[in-house]
């Protein structure tokens, strides 16, 4: 029973979710101290940003939503009965391995877990004296589990009405890179806002090439993702620029802080996409698209860890 749960929490997403929290706590312990910057990479690999409670606590955090974002996507398509004809990796509910109750009380339990270390992450970061940055973050976090389970979940699931692009977006970008961000310096700039589109629009183009490769099935039971609403081809487009543009805004963010050519190393994280973009570009069966969000997904993270380090070297 453990073996589907962990399938239904869909492991391969997790790297994804995290990347926007590891664009953000380099940037975020960098404002702190600038004279990181000057340290050698084995003097920083002993330093931050992994060494500090509130790193591992946000990535707890958001791997928790990430799970129960996977398990609500699974009940959600399951009981609708969007997943009876899916082709690929199965679902648990809809192939009857996991039932519906035990779903919901597996989102449960994981909406109960991820909350305690919300609250942890929270004191940790702004104890007792901020209280009005912890009730702001605790209604952040309030928000990303409603938004997490109503993705797929209830009458009005908005990733049936093609506003599930806009939801990865804020969460997976804005919220991950700017949210770490403001974990550990307690104020905001312009200029962070770019990585986090950067990430945003990474995420979101892994999801817009999960709703590519199953369109023609959404179309069917009536999932009006924003793919099925735009059509194949003008999918592909919104595609190129979806990871075009988060080259810019990364390269942006680069020109406007440069202070080392070790910030460009980002870029190489660009070389298997453009390979990617590519395939899609040519690509005749949407089915085959399913090889390729493994790439996207670990292409954003190789990008968040490139990026991160090349603020430092």
């Amino acid at each position: 029973m453990i073996k589907n749960y962990l399938k239904a929490a869909r492991l391969r997403t997790l790297p994804l979710s995290v990347s926007g929290i590891i664009v953000g706590s380099f940037l975020g312990v960098l404002h702190i101290d600038y004279t990181v910057q000057s340290m050698s990479f084995m003097e920083f690999s002993k330093w931050y940003p992994w060494e500090t409670s509130i790193f591992w606590l946000a990535i707890l955090t958001t791997i928790g939503f990430q799970i129960l974002s996977n398990f609500a996507n699974d009940y959600g398509d399951g009981v609708k009965g969007t997943d009876d004809n899916r082709k690929g990796e199965a679902r648990m509910v809809s192939s009857g391995v996991i039932s519906p109750k035990q779903m919901k009380r597996a989102m449960v339990v994981t909406t109960v877990l991820t909350l305690i270390v919300a609250l942890l992450l929270i004191y940790v970061s702004f104890g007792k004296e901020d209280f009005l940055f912890s009730l702001l973050f605790f209604g952040l976090g309030i928000a990303s589990i409603v938004a997490a389970i109503k993705y797929t979940v209830g009458k009005s699931a908005y990733g049936y009405s093609g506003f599930g692009d806009i939801f990865v977006f804020v969460f997976f970008g804005l919220l991950a890179v700017v949210g770490t961000y403001f974990l550990y310096t307690k104020q905001l700039n312009f200029t962070i806002f770019l990585p986090a589109f950067s990430i945003g629009l990474l995420s979101t183009a892994v999801l817009n090439l999960n709703n590519m490769r199953d369109r023609v099935n959404d179309a069917l039971v009536g999932k009006n993702t924003l793919v099925v609403k735009i059509g194949a081809e003008f999918a592909k487009y919104y595609h190129y620029y979806l990871i075009g543009s988060s080259f810019l805004f990364a390269l942006l963010y680069t020109v406007i802080h440069f202070h080392s050519p070790f910030q460009f190393l980002f870029v190489l994280a660009y070389f298997p996409l453009v390979k990617h973009l590519l395939f899609v570009a040519k690509n005749k069966n949407e089915i085959e698209l399913d090889g390729e969000l493994k790439k996207v997904a670990l292409s954003t993270f190789l990008f968040s860890i490139l990026f991160g380090l090349g603020q430092v070297l």
